[in-house]
């Protein structure tokens, strides 16, 4: 028995769709009486790409004593299904830069030197309207200019040894974060490498295999995983952290929720 992340059904919620199920690789889920269930333990891999699928919230992913994920027996199980085992996640090689649109370039940008927020230009100011001075006008256009070091950003287009990720603290961000944080360039991105990513409509095992050779290329020295508090967001904690266990990185992993108006939650 080992320690890992394992997929955890809450019967009162699971109406026995089956939605997950064919989101399932490893073919671990099934109805039983009306409920979803996991045939076996040692086929789920603890990723989680099935939350995403479930329309009442009813699937989760904790870590907890469980027997070792047994890729044989996901062999036999997809075999007795008539089904294809999913692709091993194979060791890191020399990846080439990314082909194909020219805008996947690798790039490293340079950042804004000052960054006050709005709340920090307004703060003081008693002058009223129309009275900012040059210098408040040259702290105002500094504060939009973007706190981002690098491109591209998105998970499916990084070339995992880009130098701007070696030994950097790392952002995973889930697609929707930015969009829903006003201040994310601030707290977020601020002197860290980033990717995007979605847990729900991207490619789950694509993602985990690239953020492992990322984790094993590049040694990030931090990963915090900012992602928001829908069900199916709650899937990309579990990627990083098994791509984590995958490529033996033994660097924290923090966690931040974002709320559907705007706050920030540490989990």
């Amino acid at each position: 028995m080992a320690k890992r992340q394992m997929v955890v059904i809450d019967e009162d919620l699971c109406t026995g769709c089956g939605e997950c199920i064919p989101n399932c690789a490893e073919g671990a889920l099934e109805i039983v009486d009306g409920k979803v269930r996991v045939v076996e333990e040692v086929l789920c891999d603890g990723l989680g790409a099935c939350l995403g699928h479930c329309p009442e919230g009813a699937l989760t992913v904790e870590e907890r004593e469980a027997p070792e994920f047994d890729e044989e027996a996901v062999a036999r199980r997809l075999e007795e299904l008539g089904q294809t085992a999913p692709a091993a996640v194979a060791p890191a090689a020399a990846a080439p830069a990314p082909r194909g649109c020219p805008g996947s370039l690798a790039m490293t940008l340079d950042r804004a030197e000052s960054k006050p927020s709005s709340g920090e230009l307004a703060s003081g100011d008693t002058r009223g309207p129309g009275a900012a001075g040059a210098g408040d006008a040259a702290r105002a256009e500094r504060s939009t200019e973007s706190l981002l070091g690098h491109w591209p950003v998105q998970l499916g287009l990084v070339n995992p040894l880009a130098p701007y990720f070696r030994d950097a603290d790392l952002l995973v961000a889930a697609d929707c974060a930015p969009v829903a944080y006003r201040m994310f360039h601030e707290d977020f991105l601020d002197g860290r490498s980033v990717v995007l990513a979605c847990p729900k409509l991207d490619d789950a095992q694509a993602h985990l295999e690239k953020l492992a050779e990322l984790f094993r290329a590049s040694r990030p020295r931090s990963v915090t995983v900012a992602h928001m508090e829908v069900p199916c967001c709650f899937g990309l904690v579990a990627l990083v952290r098994r791509a984590a266990e995958i490529a033996g990185l033994e660097a924290p992993v923090q966690e931040t929720v974002i709320t559907v108006r705007g706050s920030q939650q540490t989990a």
